[in-house]
């Protein structure tokens, strides 16, 4: 309560006194006329007193007995007043005298609760104005860029003086700055006393002198200035610290320094670990960095080193002058930069360097453009590996023609000479048309120039590039070619002795085929399988589940990282023979004792895989009139626009007819449609009207084959039969709109109709299922064998079981609906989906159709 009466009382009185002493810091009394300062001198002791007077006439002491009742105001009852209460009327009286008592009890317990009130220091109910504040904002501008020595020249004025004499002469200041990338504060030199001073190298001082020209000289011998009288003497002077040497300022109030340069030492750069490379040829390199003050950026410069390749075969002639190869280092977004660990992560498969020696040397850059370098590395260019041998051998070509143009012929003739029989050597007509193409541009360039030119050696490079790609992962035709291209790509890593991140990628490539081609088995074979990987065909009959398969797998895969390739080899021969055994028990399931239903599920899957195809086909072809170049048969289409790739099948069996074969009229009795497994009929890559009219022609057949399985669709009468029949009918007439958007040539159109034909497929399909699955629960029920009704419901959920064991899904969709991808493996691969789309889109040699539809994706999800 004093606290509070003195603020109230004394607010004014401070104010005046925080305005005077901020007044006189920021030396007013010296700006102004001495006849000025006299006045406001004069009104400043007035108000001073007067407040003064004001507060004492306003302030009285607190007394206890305002204490205590301001404690008691703040509880409930007022519980000390009532303690100091007497009993008026009913004194004589028990139960009056016991009301009372209880009374005084309960007020007693009240005051238990007392507390010591803060104090209240508001004054803004007096001072509505703020001017108090005034007050402390002069007494803080004084305090910031004023001075408290400043307050005893107001008694220079009072013994008669003058404003100019109440100066204390010439005065200077001045500051370091050290470089802005060092982070170091600004240092104030009148703050730092005489003696040594270290700066950062690069440092910048700044001097200001007051007073009359001369008073004040600066001399110093720490930058490459020029020294005179003028210089020395100027008000405003600012250099660089480019030495050690000292600074001084001469005259009243001056001092000097010793000023030591600290060096900003380059920065450094070091190999923390080996490369590491995986079967993809992604590198991994780490480094460590240094710097006193941070790193700025950094590269790493490949240069092909040819005292350490062999130079044999195409490396034996001089290859042609390439520039460096250089790579900018990934650097700590936030953080520290003077000492970090990143690693560079490239993939240069596909540069003209992989898989020879280079040398790689990392260099650092710091703010002040010294650099670091680290000690050359010596390594072969991690590459790309590729274990389909006319893959190796197309790379190695590639290699040679971008060591040196000179290899242009050999290459032509090499690659001659390996698809001279490929019918031994290509699975499909795609890739060996792509060859031929390739070398028959080459040729007819050599045979007229007698060299290439760099674009074409360009061009050759990657499309050998692309086809190697196909030919090593290539489009296969269906699950089980793709099953037998991952064991055949693992048995010759088991041979070459492959790195545990190759084996890693090569068994999860084994690990996805295997469950592609069981869930094609679970496809074309829906009602014969018993929830394991090989259907029961007799007493004796071995069964193996999906987790069997996994562990095999898995064993397989540690037997070749430990180096035990001959047990990892059996345990693979023996994982062969089960699938082949498989496909045996598959195929003999497959050609007999289906139901009528099963046949009729089974011809509307094919149904549904052909408009697939269809609707493929026609999206390709809607791409080629957007962007002629962008199908995989750019070369073929060049340089061979009469291409038999039309042929289909047909053409691995006629390749010892050469280039004739190829550049043909194409196969006269070939009817329209036919084309390769890959969809990629001649009506495909040819394109134009009679494309088209081939399309419509088979949307056409395939309509007809829908109408006539339609009529022999079991389940009349039934609901889920009806339904079915609908969808049937519905996908009919999208089919209808499909083929006559075909023979209008209105590919988009067409496309819209294929899919909602193949949706009405997947309605009819899952109708198919009910009222087979429902006529099969009535005929049991029939035929009264006495099972009960969970022994049934065991069956039949074994029955609707995949070969791997999972419940098939009850969406109209052969397969597990089972949630396959739980916890967080479903946002990672919802992730990568996207990055993958993204990356896709942001390609701008991919058709713009295609890029529409992508971003389209994106803007969706």
């Amino acid at each position: 309560m004093s606290a509070e009466r003195t603020a109230r009382a004394f607010w004014p009185l401070w104010s005046v006194v925080a305005l005077c002493i901020g007044a006189l810091m920021l030396g007013l009394n010296d700006m102004l006329a001495v006849e000025v300062v006299w006045g406001a001198s004069v009104i400043a002791v007035a108000a001073t007193i007067w407040t003064l007077i004001w507060g004492l006439r306003r302030f009285k002491m607190p007394l206890r007995a305002e204490a205590i009742a301001r404690i008691d105001a703040r509880l409930p009852g007022r519980p000390i007043a009532a303690l100091a209460d007497t009993q008026a009327i009913g004194a004589t009286d028990p139960a009056s005298q016991a009301v009372w008592d209880t009374h005084i009890e309960l007020m007693t317990d009240r005051t238990r609760d007392a507390r010591v009130q803060p104090a209240d220091l508001r004054v803004s109910d007096r001072d509505p104005y703020g001017l108090r504040y005034i007050a402390l904002l002069f007494l803080a501008v004084g305090l910031i860029f004023g001075s408290i020595l400043r307050v005893g020249t107001v008694t220079e004025i009072a013994s008669g003086g003058t404003v100019s004499a109440a100066a204390t002469g010439p005065v200077w200041e001045g500051w370091f700055e050290p470089p802005a990338y060092t982070g170091k504060p600004t240092l104030y030199l009148s703050d730092i006393p005489a003696g040594r001073l270290r700066v950062p190298q690069g440092s910048r001082v700044t001097l200001r002198l007051y007073g009359d020209v001369g008073a004040l000289t600066v001399a110093e011998t720490v930058s490459a200035r020029t020294a005179d009288i003028d210089s020395a003497a100027a008000a405003l002077q600012s250099f660089e610290i480019t030495q050690n040497g000292t600074l001084s300022i001469n005259g009243e109030g001056g001092t000097e320094w010793s000023v030591i340069v600290e060096p900003d030492t380059p920065p450094s750069i070091a190999i923390s670990a080996q490369v590491e490379a995986d079967a993809m040829g992604e590198m991994s390199q780490s480094f460590i960095a240094n710097d006193d003050y941070g790193v700025v950026a950094g590269t790493a410069t490949v240069t092909l080193d040819l005292d350490l390749v062999d130079r044999s075969y195409g490396l034996a002639v001089d290859p042609e002058p390439r520039a460096a190869l250089i790579l900018d280092l990934p650097m700590p977004f936030n953080g520290d930069r003077q000492r970090f660990e990143e690693t560079l992560i490239e993939d240069l498969s596909e540069h003209p360097f992989a898989n020879l020696t280079v040398s790689i040397l990392f260099e650092v850059e710091d703010a002040l453009g010294q650099t670091g370098q680290s000690s050359d590395i010596k390594i072969v260019l991690p590459g790309r590996r590729f274990f389909q041998p006319m893959a190796r051998a197309v790379i190695e070509q590639r290699r040679d023609i971008l060591w040196s143009r000179e290899n242009a012929r050999s290459v032509v003739q090499i690659l001659r000479a390996v698809s001279h029989r490929p019918e031994d050597i290509f699975t499909s007509e795609v890739p060996y048309l792509r060859l031929k193409a390739i070398v028959r541009r080459m040729d007819g360039v050599l045979d007229a120039t007698g060299t290439i030119s760099d674009s074409l050696q360009s061009e050759a490079a990657e499309a050998l590039w692309e086809l190697a790609i196909q030919l090593e992962d290539g489009s296969l035709a269906d699950a089980r070619e793709r099953l037998e291209r991952a064991q055949d790509r693992l048995s010759e890593a088991m041979r070459n002795g492959a790195s545990d991140e190759e084996i890693a990628e090569l068994m999860q490539e084994l690990r996805d085929a295997t469950e592609d081609y069981m869930r094609q088995l679970a496809q074309q074979n829906p009602q014969n399988v018993d929830g394991t990987d090989q259907p029961q065909t007799g007493e004796n009959s071995r069964t193996i589940t999906q987790d069997e398969l996994q562990a095999m797998m898995d064993r397989i895969q540690e037997l070749m990282e430990e180096g035990r390739m001959a047990e990892a080899q059996e345990l693979m021969e023996e994982l062969n023979e089960m699938m082949e055994n498989l496909q045996v028990t598959e195929n003999q399931n497959g050609e007999g004792g289906q139901s009528e239903g099963e046949q009729a599920m089974e011809g509307l899957s094919d149904t549904l895989r052909e408009q697939q195809g269809l609707s493929d086909q026609a999206f390709r072809d809607l791409q080629e009139q957007f962007n002629p170049n962008a199908q995989a048969g750019e070369s073929q289409q060049n340089e061979g626009r009469n291409g038999g790739q039309g042929q289909g099948e047909q053409h691995s069996g006629e390749g010892g007819q050469g280039e004739q074969g190829q550049e043909g009229e194409g196969q006269e009795g070939q009817q329209p449609g036919q084309g390769s497994q890959d969809g990629q009929g001649s009506e495909g890559q040819q394109g134009g009207p009679k494309a088209e009219q081939s399309l419509a022609q088979r949307q056409q057949a395939l309509r007809d084959e829908l109408s006539r399985q339609r009529n022999n669709l079991p389940g009349a009468g039934s609901k889920e039969g009806d339904a079915a029949r609908d969808a049937l009918d519905r996908a009919g007439e999208a089919m209808d709109g499909a083929e006559q958007a075909l023979r209008n040539n209105d590919l988009a159109e067409a496309i819209d109709q294929q899919s909602e034909a193949m949706d009405a497929l997947r309605e009819g399909m899952q109708s198919l299922g009910e009222a087979m699955a429902q006529n099969d629960q009535q005929q049991d029920q029939q035929q009264g064998q006495g099972q009960e009704q969970g022994d049934f419901t065991a069956s039949q959920s074994q029955q609707n079981r995949d070969p791997l064991g999972r419940q098939a899904g009850n969406e109209g969709q052969i397969g597990s609906a089972e949630d396959l991808l739980q916890g967080d493996d479903v946002y990672r691969r919802a992730g990568e989906l996207l990055d993958e789309i993204r990356r896709r889109s942001s390609e701008q040699d991919r058709p713009e159709v295609e890029r529409d539809y992508l971003r389209r994706l994106l803007d969706r999800f």
